[in-house]
């Protein structure tokens, strides 16, 4: 096979795909195995036949050999970006470029397979780029890829992560999302569910620790008028608002136990009972739950139930900290400036060079969500149209508590005044209690509930707090 003359399969249903090696044995034998997958394959010796090829016809995916003559598939890819941006690369890899391939990943390469590699891996990493690349072009009408529109993203292991998600979504399994605060959880989730079949019904999230635990079953299973004090009308409840759609339960592991043991019975009868009532009401809901925390140790702890954790975790997902993904760190930084200058009135053209490397070589302890506030904040300054990178060093240096969660400073305050008041008390639980205007039963569970024990605040107080959760 010349340079100049690609061989193209037999036009098929399948996609399209460029290949690219100039090994003939190699190229025919992916030419042979991806036609057998249903692939259109057009298959080429170099990366500048590649890019002729290009302008013909655009693939819907590129698979290429590094080692190439001329320009290697990591030039080629560069090329690739500047003009098809969204276009999925593949590379292929012996070891010694293995380090290179690496690097590619993180410029935006879509994945990288070493050879000789396993061909149920290859056909998978082709599906998976794919189902998350599909042009807007060729989606049915009204059925775009906007169940991950607001999912900004170029990183492999997000782009993996987004394939694995919408698997799932077309079940009705229960997900178990996992992340550090500040990742996006809520935005998977949504994500999630208009990929899912019940993309036109509700999606409702509830954050688990933000409301009062005495409130937080109410507001989950409703009541009707009278079941307590203050009940004065019938409340419709979120597993009712969101039935026939879906129903994030953010926080699971700030959950009272005495609740989980109510949802866990929800979950396996699919009915639930308002309080006050005597008539069960049938549950049509997809669970999604999310959580920060490290629920193998709280169940080790006996603060999460085992058997509602297995109920939950059919699937686990777990986020990326904005750290691990760090060639999202512009394209999010931009995007969000882009958004921020609408709501601001502000005319900005993007950050200085030495503002984006700024942000990229950034720590984000408070990941997606600090990210924002550092644009918000320097977008709200900025006077200039490039933001400048004093304004972004004066951004990052600014209190974290801007990154909290509600969620995070609610419970950072109720531990510093539990300790506040054993401090006060010398540990004596009893008048804590009293100053505090609860029971000592209730005193007691918060207590345990921030890992505080009264011989801790005891005569010289000489025991180390435990940290903060």
């Amino acid at each position: 096979m010349s340079e100049s003359t690609p061989l193209t399969t037999p036009t098929a249903p399948g996609p399209h795909l460029l290949v690219v090696d100039d090994d003939a044995d190699m190229l025919r034998l992916l030419t042979i195995r991806l036609s057998a997958a249903g692939y259109r394959v057009t298959a080429v010796s170099s990366a500048e036949a590649a890019m002729t090829q290009l302008h013909i016809e655009r693939p819907q995916l590129v698979l290429s050999d590094v080692r190439l003559p001329g320009r290697d598939g990591l030039a080629l890819f560069d090329d690739i970006r500047s003009q098809h941006h969204s276009l999925p690369v593949i590379l292929l890899t012996a070891h010694g470029t293995i380090p290179d391939a690496v690097q590619a990943t993180e410029r935006g390469v879509f994945s990288y397979l070493t050879k000789p590699f396993d061909g149920k891996s290859l056909l998978d990493k082709i599906a998976q780029a794919l189902s998350l690349s599909a042009p807007a072009d060729s989606a049915p009408s009204g059925s775009t890829q906007t169940w991950q529109h607001q999912i900004i993203s170029r990183s492999s292991r997000m782009a993996e992560l987004l394939a694995e998600a919408r698997m799932v979504a077309q079940s009705d399994a229960s997900v178990l999302l996992r992340g550090e605060s500040g990742t996006g959880k809520e935005m998977l989730a949504q994500a999630i569910h208009q990929a899912g079949t019940r993309a036109n019904k509700p999606f409702i999230a509830v954050n688990c620790g933000a409301i009062p635990e005495a409130l937080l079953e109410s507001e989950l299973f409703g009541h009707v008028k009278g079941a307590f004090t203050g009940a004065v009308a019938n409340h419709v409840g979120l597993f009712q608002a969101a039935q026939g759609g879906t129903l994030l339960l953010d926080e699971i592991g700030d959950m009272p136990l005495a609740l989980q043991v109510k949802l866990l019975r929800v979950l396996q009868e699919r009915t639930m009972r308002p309080l006050g009532s005597s008539q069960s009401i049938p549950v049509d809901v997809r669970i999604i739950s999310a959580t920060h925390r490290d629920l193998d140790q709280a169940m080790a702890e006996g603060q999460f139930r085992a058997d509602l954790f297995y109920r939950l975790n059919v699937v686990t997902l777990t986020l990326p900290p904005l750290s691990e993904r760090r060639e999202d760190i512009p394209l999010l930084g931009n995007h969000f400036l882009v958004k921020l200058a609408d709501k601001y009135k502000k005319r900005l053209s993007g950050f200085a060079p030495e503002a984006l490397i700024a942000l990229s070589t950034a720590a984000w302890p408070g990941n997606v969500r600090q990210l924002y506030n550092v644009v918000e904040q320097v977008c709200a300054l900025s006077t200039t149209p490039l933001v400048p990178l004093a304004l972004v060093q004066r951004a990052l240096r600014s209190p974290s508590v801007e990154v909290l969660t509600f969620a995070e400073a609610k419970q950072r305050f109720e531990r510093d005044y539990l300790v506040g008041l054993l401090k006060l008390t010398d540990g004596n639980v009893a008048d804590a209690a009293h100053l505090a205007d609860r029971n000592r039963t209730e005193f007691y569970r918060l207590m345990q509930k921030h890992g505080l024990t009264p011989g801790l605040f005891k005569g010289d107080g000489g025991t180390a707090l435990p940290p903060a959760v």
